[in-house]
């Protein structure tokens, strides 16, 4: 199987590259600049050099017989959401999806699946109930909540339109609302929450009642695997593990895991301050995202990490060893 990862340069793409090239897959990694890898990669232009132009580059001639490619691109959103950064959050995810299925429409023998990067946060800030595919209650409309939290949810609006607006009669498209991947490689998400533990910033934010989805990053390469053998899912599909759980809950395994017994809790206006301070969004760790797999479980897809106490052990345990 040849997989293409477009933008497949960041934390979630080596994942993916280093899973599929486990297996014995042809990977090619399309990003903005080369570096040796085990595996391919290819310079590609899919953000500004597209919208300028409106035709893809050389690069799509790695998408003609290609079975599969996954569109990862897009801006960090751990930055401050003033006017230049939201340009480039929206820009660099609508425009390279839009490169994808241009090119997609464009070569002889295109992709016969087509994985895009959503977002779980495309759904509402809610406590009362989870949001799977077929009843979750998308996002935008809340009251009460920031005006920051509306741009997240139209940009995921705008992510996902941009990838069915063309027509792609010969490729099935799946749109992954993902969670918070959770794997221990330096710089990852993960990384990061467990060095704030051990240095005793572990604690609550907020008041602890927002709930955390988020799945295991050995779960999400194998829930990949399980819808591209899986020809009838298409669309929406939730990546997320089937029990997310108030942050407060979520902390509180996390410092256990790591054998720290501080945990300074963090009321809002010390996280507005913090926020403004590292220079991100307070949303990262406020929103409430209840989300769970719905279209996945019923599809017959077993998780190997279903719950959070397990799944953190493993981590940190996984960590340590890396330190070695």
């Amino acid at each position: 199987m040849k997989v293409v990862l477009a933008g497949g340069s960041g934390q979630v793409g080596t994942l993916l590259a280093r899973h599929w090239h486990a297996a014995g897959h042809e990977v090619v990694v399309l990003g903005r600049s080369v570096r040796p890898t085990p595996w391919r990669m290819v310079a590609w232009d899919a953000g500004r050099a597209f919208r300028e132009r409106g035709t893809p580059g050389p690069w799509t001639a790695e998408l003609d017989g290609a079975d599969v490619v996954v569109g990862l691109a897009g801006r960090s959103v751990d930055c401050r959401y003033t006017a230049a950064n939201r340009r480039a959050i929206l820009d660099s995810r609508v425009d390279s999806t839009r490169a994808l299925a241009a090119a997609i429409a464009g070569v002889r023998r295109p992709p016969h699946t087509w994985l895009q990067s959503s977002t779980a946060t495309i759904y509402a800030h809610r406590h009362d109930a989870a949001n799977d595919e077929a009843s979750g209650i998308l996002g935008g409309d809340e009251p009460g909540v920031p005006e920051t939290w509306r741009f997240s949810i139209e940009v995921a609006k705008a992510w996902e339109a941009a990838a069915v607006a063309t027509p792609l009669p010969h490729t099935r498209l799946v749109l992954l609302r993902s969670a918070m991947t959770m794997h221990p490689d330096p710089g990852s998400i993960f990384a990061v929450l467990l060095r704030l533990c051990r240095l005793g910033l572990g604690g609550t934010p907020g008041n602890g009642r927002q709930y955390v989805s988020w799945i295991h990053g050995r779960d999400f390469a194998r829930a990949l695997d399980h819808i591209l053998g899986d020809t009838t899912l298409v669309g929406a599909i939730n990546l997320a593990a089937p029990t997310p759980l108030p942050y407060r809950e979520f902390a509180r395994e996390l410092r256990r895991a790591a054998g720290a017994w501080l945990g300074l809790p963090a009321p809002r206006p010390l996280l507005e301050l913090g926020a403004f301070l590292l220079r991100t969004e307070t949303e990262l760790v406020l929103k409430s995202r209840r989300v769970v797999p719905g279209r996945l479980l019923a599809s017959g897809f077993t998780f190997q990490f279903p719950e959070w106490s397990v799944a953190v052990r493993d981590l940190v345990a996984r960590w340590r060893a890396a330190q070695r």
